[in-house]
This record gives structure tokens, sequence and C-alpha cells, in this order.
């Protein structure tokens, strides 16, 4: 059973289309009626916005295996009074869902990637956060990859915002533990009696994404397809308990590895 993410695993960072062996992935899982959840930081567009355009892209799997932090926001931060950062499309995407958006007393700061971070938004949010907001991120990503260009990802964000103000944070996507247990729920209808340890996780953040599922006991998969080009960069610097379990160029050679497994 897989969780699997989608940015750099199923979907190019660069261009947004689909990465070798990722359509033919999940194809194999739906044939062999093998459970998975689809599991995305995705925050700029809505969820069935999004779901739609994995679906347009050839991949298919229904709603019910799709998750994403947008649809666990409502029960995680109220949507009076949330100073929120991050690229256009998220900004608008929490007006359509109800939010106000306050940039003078706000009760919680929310954060999103993008980019462009600038200087006096950083000066902004330190100060709502030491006057008393609280401090939630989206998800917990360790590299923003865009254009060829790697930036430090919303965790490093994160982390930077708590050192700065000594206020810590929430997060709501992945890796955090409420979002894996709701991803666990949803894959438990299409199988009863699992638990975390039966599943691999999939994924190009080997420091966010799978350092979490690691925590949680679930074997880990990390592809180089996305924000890592070669696990040298990076595997040789976790913890010898985070390190992944297996690791893959892209979802092809996976599928390969599968097929050998069911042969």
């Amino acid at each position: 059973m897989y969780f699997i993410d989608v940015q750099g695993t199923l979907i190019s960072d660069n261009d947004k289309s689909p990465l070798k062996g990722s359509i033919e992935f999940i194809n194999m899982l739906n044939e062999k009626k093998i459970p998975y959840m689809v599991v995305t930081n995705n925050t700029k567009k809505k969820s069935k916005v999004f779901y739609s355009f994995l679906q347009d892209l050839g991949f298919n799997f229904d709603y019910g295996k799709y998750l994403d932090p947008l649809m666990l926001l409502e029960s995680r931060v109220c949507k009076d009074s949330v100073a929120a950062y991050g690229a256009e499309e998220f900004l608008n995407t929490l007006v359509e869902m109800g939010y106000t958006l306050d940039y003078k007393n706000p009760k919680t700061v929310l954060l999103a990637i993008k980019e462009d971070f600038r200087p006096d938004e950083y000066a902004e949010i330190i100060d709502f956060l030491l006057a008393g907001a609280s401090l939630v991120g989206m998800h917990e990503t360790s590299i923003y990859a865009k254009n060829n260009k790697r930036y430090p990802g919303l965790g490093a964000i994160l982390k930077l915002l708590e050192f700065a103000t000594s206020v810590s944070y929430e997060v709501i996507g992945k890796p955090s533990d409420s979002f894996y247990e709701k991803a666990l729920s949803l894959l438990q209808n299409q199988k009863k009696d699992i638990s975390f340890t039966d599943i691999e996780m999939i994924s190009d953040d080997v420091k966010g994404d799978l350092g979490g599922a690691k925590e949680l006991g679930m074997k880990t998969s990390f592809v180089t397809s996305g924000k890592y080009k070669t696990q040298e960069e990076i595997v040789p610097f976790l913890k010898e308990n985070l390190k992944p379990d297996f690791v893959y160029g892209n979802m092809q050679e996976i599928l390969d590895k599968r097929k050998l497994e069911i042969a």
C-alpha cells in the first residue's frame, strides 16, 4: 500500500507534465487493486481543481484517494483575521474559501510557499508574531523547486521565523502527523485494519515528506526526479534513522521493481 507525493514525483516541477512511469504506476495499482492515496502539498489551486488537473494529465484515480492541506484547513484555522502569505493563487483560494485576510491585527499568520518572499514581509510577519499571533504553515517542505531553481522550502522559512521570534508553529499538510493520520483513515476506506507500518511513502522530499513518514513507521522511497538531482546531495547528511529505505531515479524504476515482485 502506498502514499504517493505529486510534485517532483508524479509530475515535473518545471512544466507539470507527468514524469516517466507515473501514470503507468497508478494504472498498475488500479489494475492490481492495491490501496493507495495521492497526497500532495498543493495550496495554489482549490482541491477539486487540482485533482481535475491531474485527471486531465491522464492520472486515473477517484477523488476519495486524494488529499491536500486545503482539505484540512477549515478544521485547523479559523476563518477570521488571518494574515496570509504565499502565491497570489493561494491568497485568492483562501478568499474563495471564506477567509478574512487581516494585515493589521491578525490572530493567525498563515504561510504557503512562493519564490519571492520579501524582507519587508518577514518584518511584518515578525511583528505580528511578537504581538501574539499564532504561526501556521500549510506544509513543511525542505526545498521549493521551480524553473530549474531551488529555493528554501516552507519548512526552512517556518524554522527561520521560529528562531527569530521563539514562536512555535503548526503544520497542516505533510509531514504533520495529523495529515498522515487523515490519509491513513481515508486509506482504511479501501482496506480495513491497516496501520502506518503497512504503507510505503514515495516522494522527492526526503527531509520533509519522508522524514515524517519514517518517524510514523512507514517504509520510505526517495525519488530523485524532483528537488534533488542525486541522492548524494542529501542522503549522506541525514540522521541514520531518517534515511530512506529505497532510492530510485523515478516512478518508472519503482514500477519495474513492482512488476518483478508480482511476477
